[in-house]
């Protein structure tokens, strides 16, 4: 027979209360600082040689995280502990460290080996999550853990800021990068509706595909005023003929038929090849400007803003096209009835972000500020005539304020609020409930009734009965006991590879 009491105290230990944080947490710092510094590459300046004309740019490279210390008012670093970081109202922090070498003429200004300490260069400190792998109090046992102030079965997953405990909420939104299809009743008509989100690097772009009156598709993305007709904006990313547009989009012959009225609407409009339809677009993003500007201004609107998580070349236009072609496709099986409208809150259209999640997003806004603090004070220096030592030119606070401000006061990047929270010491298990709390974004002065109502899908996910009452109600929710959340992963070459075995075929 099963001792359930056996298999209650394996799993709920100190590590597996919080293990979602915790573990979000450090991959963050092993991975996703270097992430951010990868997407950056190098912070480049408006300097260039008078001869040659050759560029003076910062490269980066390796970002590397301490474990926390203090400095004291006689400048002696001493390495610091979360009791200590209570008691005397400080950040728990560490300091962090990144390669970075200022190329001049084509050459390093600070000729060095690779591996030389003193190309690390201090840029500011991070919050450090305790019990993570960087937490001074990582490994130690028990009768250390006493030594040092702690409880021994305190799970950690919050961070300590001026003193006080703060803890990050786990943040519930809808997936990016997926089709979700619903429909609409405008004037009377039944308009269906084809929407990703699209996400790359923090940005997050909505891209729609609807289906107006007379079975017209019409496409809408940021910065472009209006909606453009689908076969304009197809044949502008490459499927400039009408059998490569079609096809793409079906070989179902009910739907050929309904692009074969999109063509015929394209037509009216005078566009039958690619440069006709980049003229047409043209016209939108840049109405009454000169044709150069024209041209420069739709490639740089398509290549950042349209379904940004496909890539940024003008390479991936033609997969741009091939993905609003699958939209389309959604938007007529759904007209036809072929499918039905998706739901958003079935659990399998949601993620959630944590802790690490949030971080990279707050740290890749502050590097950007930073980076650009850097660029002024380089070239600053450049027009002084001075040597360019990049020692000289960071400034850590720029980086650090941006990163402690949001933690203390829970305002975080992208106009969210409430995202850092004091952490709940009523007793022991409000603790831990509110380490394991989810949020949703949405507004608390609205209805939003089916998005407060439990749904079926939050079986063994969420907890059906932990919610609060009154304006929070199924806006605030908690994990159920024995949850485990499942990470995306980076790689996808050998799921690919699988794929292909079983005869998938790349489009």
């Amino acid at each position: 027979m099963l001792d359930r009491k056996k298999l209650s105290r394996a799993y709920f230990t100190r590590n597996n209360i919080v293990q979602h944080q915790v573990k979000s947490f450090n991959e963050f710092i092993d991975h996703g600082l270097q992430k951010v510094i990868g997407e950056m590459g190098k912070i480049e300046t408006e300097i260039s040689g008078i001869d040659d004309g050759t560029e003076t740019y910062v490269r980066l490279g390796t970002i590397t995280v301490g474990h926390p210390v203090v400095k004291e008012a006689d400048g002696a670093i001493d390495r610091l502990f979360p009791s200590d970081a209570r008691l005397r109202n400080l950040t728990y922090s560490a300091p962090i460290k990144l390669e970075m070498t200022v190329v001049q003429d084509g050459a390093d200004n600070e000729p060095r080996k690779a591996d030389d300490e003193a190309r690390a260069v201090e840029i500011g400190v991070m919050p450090i999550m305790l019990r993570s792998n960087a937490c001074n109090l990582h490994g130690l046992a028990d009768d250390e853990l006493r030594a040092h102030g702690e409880d021994p079965i305190d799970p950690g997953g919050y961070f300590i800021t001026n003193g006080t405990e703060r803890v990050i909420m786990t943040l519930e939104d809808l997936a990016p990068n997926k089709i979700m299809t619903e429909v609409e009743n405008k004037y009377g008509d039944q308009i269906e509706i084809a929407k990703v989100f699209s996400e790359r690097y923090g940005y997050r772009a909505l891209t729609i595909v609807e289906r107006g009156r007379k079975s017209i598709l019409e496409v809408s993305f940021p910065s472009v005023p209006g909606r453009i007709n689908f076969v304009v904006l197809a044949k502008a990313l490459g499927l400039e003929t009408d059998s490569d547009l079609v096809t793409a989009v079906s070989d179902d012959p009910a739907i050929q038929e309904f692009m074969a009225e999109n063509l015929e609407a394209s037509y009216n409009l005078g566009v039958a090849t690619q440069e006709d339809a980049l003229h047409e677009i043209g016209g939108i993003v840049a109405a009454r400007q000169a044709k150069e500007y024209q041209t420069r201004r739709i490639g740089y609107v398509l290549d950042r803003y349209l379904l940004p998580h496909l890539g940024n070349d003008v390479s991936d236009r033609l997969v741009k096209a091939h993905f609003l072609a699958r939209m389309a496709e959604a938007c007529f099986e759904l007209a036809l009835g072929r499918r039905s409208a998706d739901d958003k809150d079935h659990y399998a259209n949601k993620r959630l972000k944590l802790a690490g999640n949030l971080m990279e997003d707050l740290f890749r806004v502050s590097f950007n500020r930073l980076a650009r603090d850097i660029k002024y004070q380089i070239e600053r220096a450049s027009m002084r005539k001075r040597e360019l030592n990049i020692m000289t030119v960071i400034r850590p606070d720029v980086l650090t304020q941006r990163i402690v401000y949001p933690l203390a006061t829970g305002n975080w990047v992208g106009g969210r609020t409430g995202v850092a929270q004091l952490l709940d010491r009523t007793d022991h298990i409000s603790t831990l409930s509110h380490l394991r709390r989810v949020i949703s974004p949405l507004s608390r002065t609205q209805p939003h009734f089916e998005a407060r109502d439990l749904h079926p899908t939050q079986w063994g996910r969420l907890c059906p009965s932990e919610t609060p009452e009154g304006p929070n109600c199924g806006l605030v929710k908690n994990f159920a006991q024995m949850v485990e959340l499942s990470t995306g992963i980076e790689d996808t070459s050998d799921i690919e590879s699988e794929l292909y075995m079983y005869g998938v075929v790349a489009v």
